[in-house]
């Protein structure tokens, strides 16, 4: 697999898409990914709800444009080593939920799950949209599902 990334902006988006280079890391890439998005809620997390949500859509936004030119470069679709999706991911399944270690544990391993086994209708994004939009797609489907498991669970929990 040969990368044409020669120019500065290509360094950057291959930086960004694979999570600081995390996503290079031989085993577990997503998940490693996922361990960043724990980061990013972290740092949002305190946000009015609106603009908590507005910060998702600009991440989703960001994540289209680096997910689509990576593939690009990676010459490879979907490459493992792309897991942007999943740093945006993880805190759309933390939308609304409260930032403790328990739901924060809960929120990681809902996504992984959903994530890794893509329910209907996950697979059929995944295969519908080609792409960054598919790419992305797919991980904030994975963590709606999660968001809504929680949120079920926080109902009757408390």
């Amino acid at each position: 697999m040969s990368i044409v990334i020669e120019k500065p902006l290509n360094k950057l988006i291959i930086f960004l898409a694979t999570g600081f280079y995390a996503g290079y890391l031989p085993y577990v890439p997503g998940t490693i990914g996922s361990l960043i998005g724990v980061g990013v809620f972290f740092i949002i997390s305190s946000l009015p709800p609106v603009y908590y949500l507005l910060v998702l859509f600009l991440l989703f936004s960001l994540g289209v444009y680096l997910s689509d030119r990576a593939e690009a470069l990676f010459a490879k679709k979907d490459s493992t080593h792309i897991i942007f999706d999943e740093i945006v991911g993880l805190p759309v399944a933390m939308v609304l939920i409260p930032n403790g270690s328990g739901w924060i544990a809960a929120g990681f391993i809902l996504f992984r799950f959903f994530d890794i086994l893509k329910p209907y209708p996950i697979r059929n994004i995944e295969e519908k949209f080609n792409g960054g939009f598919g790419i992305m797609l797919d991980d904030v489907a994975a963590g709606i599902y999660a968001n809504i498991l929680l949120q079920v669970v926080r109902l009757y929990v408390g």
